[in-house]
């Protein structure tokens, strides 16, 4: 539902802003996400394990984990703006980025009571947490569009709505977060670090699919492109809700069950991964059949052009549906140290073939180094997951 709200303001603000402005905002929006991945490292991810194995801890945990992000936040929101003036010549990109900053610090904190309520196996919190947030960025989004028509406008709305989202699950959680200024345990900082940043590769493995593509075509092509581009992507990343619901749901007790003969979380994964792998056969179907004429429903004519960029994004569903999955399930065996060589091999792939295909092929050439780089690292996480687990 949330993603949904968030989908209805996208597709708006394209068509108000037009591919041009569009793409400058969805550029910045790219950008600011790449160089804020680091304000978590899979922080969310450690403190959803090991809370819902060691409940005791959860105090000494959240609060030891709040000061980390916390500090990660400043230093990731000063390097945006140390680095902003050298990364980009669309002008209308750089004047929005100190704004977005905003919006992923408030999402990132976010996250950290989302991760609470995952370990407390309290799904509702999260998933109502997300969608008050992304309803309220999606209500005050089209106030702002309609009166100021602005990439500004649209982007001041998604720190408001990010805000207020943060607001709003501090409150919900209040009773678990009363005390947590005051259970930091230094201790604590280097065990979570070790044991985070191998998972937090995985989520920057994901954003570098996700952002690369936008920021080299904002290098080697134009705003516009990026606006279309930025629109075929956006219709994927909301079909890509699906294995992430499913991956949240599952993880609290894949952690509880995991061990080197637990037949139960075996029978877990592979249960999951089952009805995922239908679930992304299911949807490039559907989206081969329909996606054409909702794409340019929702869009209009002026973003035809990422129509085929669209149907070739389109198959990294069948590699991402279950990759979610596998990725939780290293995780979750405390096999994630090879998360490392995933993210160098998908880094200087995806690198290496959007170089090599976007100035010759454009928007349809950074979708096929997308598929292509996700095919690959996705391999090998299938192989370490089949070698480790027996399945």
């Amino acid at each position: 539902m949330s993603r949904l709200f968030r989908a209805a303001i996208v597709i708006y603000a394209a068509r108000a802003l037009g591919a041009s402005s569009w793409g400058a905002f969805s550029y910045a929006l790219g950008i600011s996400a790449f160089l804020t991945i680091f304000s978590d490292i899979g922080i969310n991810a450690l403190l959803t394990k090991e809370t819902a194995r060691h409940p005791e801890l959860q105090s000494g945990y959240l609060s030891t984990a709040f000061f980390i992000k916390l500090a990660l936040l400043l230093l990731c929101a000063a390097g945006v703006i140390i680095i902003t003036p050298f990364i980009t010549d669309i002008p209308e990109a750089r004047a929005l980025m100190p704004i977005l900053i905003l919006v992923f610090a408030f999402d990132t904190l976010r996250d950290l009571g989302s991760a609470l309520a995952r370990a407390l196996e309290k799904m509702e919190i999260e998933a109502g947490g997300s969608i008050f947030a992304n309803f309220a960025i999606t209500v005050i989004g089209f106030l702002a569009l309609y009166f100021y028509g602005t990439s500004a406008s649209l982007a001041w709305s998604y720190a408001a709505g990010s805000g207020v989202g943060l607001i709003a699950i501090i409150y919900i959680l209040r009773k678990h977060l009363t005390h947590i200024l005051r259970h930091f345990r230094k201790e604590l900082i280097r065990p979570i670090l070790e044991t985070a940043w191998p998972f937090g590769l995985l989520g920057i493995m994901g954003a570098i699919m996700i952002n690369t593509d936008i920021i080299m075509i904002g290098w080697l092509r134009t705003a516009e492109e990026v606006g279309y581009y930025a629109a075929a992507q956006k219709l994927i990343l909301l079909a890509y809700i699906i294995p992430a619901l499913l991956a949240s749901a599952t993880f609290p007790a894949l952690s509880r069950l995991a061990g080197p003969s637990s037949e139960q979380a075996r029978k877990l994964l592979l249960k999951s991964l089952k009805l995922i792998t239908g679930a992304s056969i299911a949807a490039v179907i559907f989206g081969l059949l329909l996606g054409p004429l909702a794409y340019e429903f929702l869009f209009g004519a002026e973003y035809l052009p990422g129509l085929t960029a669209f149907k070739i994004l389109l198959f990294s569903i069948l590699i991402v549906y279950p990759g979610t999955l596998l990725g939780n399930a290293l995780f979750a065996y405390d096999d994630s140290k090879y998360f490392l060589k995933f993210v160098v091999v998908s880094t200087l792939t995806n690198a290496a073939l959007n170089l090599a295909l976007i100035p010759s092929y454009g928007i349809e050439g950074a979708a096929i180094s997308t598929v292509t780089t996700q095919l690959i690292t996705n391999s090998l996480l299938y192989i370490r997951v089949k070698h480790k687990l027996k399945i």
